[in-house]
C-alpha cells in the first residue's frame, strides 16, 4: 500500500511547494520564487529524472520481451 502512496505524497509535495513560489512570485517576492524555482529544478535533475529514466528504460526492456 505505501509503495503505491509515496509517489502520490510526492508529487502533490512537490506540486504544494510549486504553489508556494508562484504565490510569493503573485506577492511580489521574486528572489524567494525565484530561488524555490531553482532549488525544484536542481533536485528535479538530480534525484528524479534519473528514476524516470530508469523506468523508461525498464518498461522498453519488459515490452520487448513479450
Amino acid at each position: 500500500m505505501f509503495n503505491t502512496l509515496f509517489p502520490f505524497l510526492h508529487v502533490a509535495a512537490l506540486l504544494a511547494v510549486l504553489g508556494y513560489a508562484v504565490v510569493s512570485l503573485v506577492q511580489g517576492n521574486v528572489p524567494r520564487s525565484g530561488l524555490i524555482v531553482v532549488l525544484l529544478a536542481i533536485y528535479y535533475v538530480f534525484i528524479l529524472h534519473p528514476a524516470v529514466v530508469k523506468e523508461i528504460e525498464r518498461k522498453k526492456a519488459l515490452k520487448n520481451t513479450k
